[in-house]
């Protein structure tokens, strides 16, 4: 699954982690500007999978 930086805006790639629970909340450098994305990833009654990125401070 992929989520464009807060930052740069560069696509990036996130791995689910089934055993995290229904609502995860991680940090991600980016790939590209190495800055932090704070993600949110919340799993449905489904099985799909919605994603809120966000910067982790103002830089």
């Amino acid at each position: 699954m992929s989520y464009s930086c807060a930052f740069c805006g560069e696509e990036n790639e996130v791995f689910v982690d089934p055993s995290g629970g229904r609502r995860q909340t991680f940090t991600e450098d980016c790939t590209v500007c190495c800055r932090p994305n704070m993600i949110t990833l919340t799993v449905d009654d489904d099985g799909d999978v919605q994603l809120q990125v966000t910067q982790e401070y103002e830089a």
